[in-house]
């Protein structure tokens, strides 16, 4: 049996999504331990021109939604970016995991070779359905989210390897 469109997405983003919030749960029992303040973990950044992970969190999210939207045609719903706290990360983690889980199997199966363009402000970037998931928004959530893990274990934090996967 092949495998369909609907099953290398949306299951595989909330799984990511489910593993972010847990390694974030982790994140903050760690600092809540150490007496850290939760702004030293939030505002951790790899380097000077990468985001802190308050913003690899919203660009998992953000790749996750637009997915959903370009992919299954669903109308966006627009987060902020104003996550401050582990509690509003978690919520927008929820939020993130509630609107890719109602888009239907049926809005993506069969789109594999349905026109995406990503418009970004140095050009416009033409795909497939299957080229754009594959190619350019699974592997830009996994970016996003395995520097999360890694800014989380720079700084400390105790998580592995089965963390990350969900194990």
């Amino acid at each position: 049996m092949p495998i369909s469109l609907y099953d290398v997405t949306i299951p595989v983003l909330v799984q990511g999504l489910r593993n972010l919030s847990a390694v974030l749960d982790k994140g903050r029992a760690f600092a809540d331990a150490q007496g850290l303040d939760h702004q030293t973990l939030l505002g951790a950044r790899l380097a000077p021109d990468m985001l802190p992970l308050t913003g690899q969190v919203q660009r998992a999210s953000d790749t996750a939604k637009g997915l959903a939207v370009r992919l299954g045609q669903v109308p966006n719903v627009a987060m902020e970016d104003n996550e401050t706290t582990f509690d509003a990360l978690q919520a927008r983690i929820a939020a993130t995991i509630a609107f890719v889980e109602a888009v239907p199997r049926e809005a993506i199966d069969g789109r594999e070779e349905a026109s995406i363009v990503l418009k970004l402000p140095s050009g416009e970037i033409p795909f497939t359905g299957q080229s754009y998931v594959l190619t350019f928004a699974i592997p830009n959530f996994f970016f996003h989210v395995t520097t999360a893990y890694a800014l989380l274990r720079q700084q400390g934090v105790p998580i592995g390897k089965r963390d990350f996967l969900g194990g």
